[in-house]
């Protein structure tokens, strides 16, 4: 039943009912990037959208299906693949509020803070 309302009324989670009943309405499965998220558009392409698998995180995106997303370009990746430079990394999705998020040296979030040694605490005379 917590599953049946989570799908209902969030979005992070996973898909609504809601853009579920739309996307088998009107939605033409377009392609599927490497991540597995999954994109669509209506019949006269006014309207594109994508169905995340697993976190709904904007993130998670790569930049090639962001640009047909916002109709930057108007073939999808499938159709039309973009040519990556050799200097290009591949793509790390935004870590923050995880585990693996970013912790400076002196940081309280890290499991042993690291020793500081260029720090001296301010005492008033």
């Amino acid at each position: 039943m917590l599953a049946f309302i989570n799908r209902l009324f969030t979005w992070w989670n996973d898909q609504t009912i809601g853009t579920q009943l739309f996307t088998w309405r009107k939605g033409q499965k377009v392609g599927e990037d490497d991540q597995g998220n999954i994109y669509y558009r209506n019949a006269d392409d006014s309207r594109r959208w994508v169905i995340y698998h697993g976190l709904v995180e904007g993130s998670r995106v790569s930049p090639e299906w962001h640009g047909w997303l916002h109709h930057t370009y108007a073939e999808p990746p499938t159709d039309r693949p973009m040519v990556h430079k050799t200097w290009e990394k591949p793509h790390i999705p935004n870590l923050t509020g995880t585990e693996n998020a970013y912790a400076p040296a002196g940081s309280i979030r890290r499991a042993v803070p690291a020793e500081r040694s260029d720090y001296e605490a301010w005492s008033p005379e």
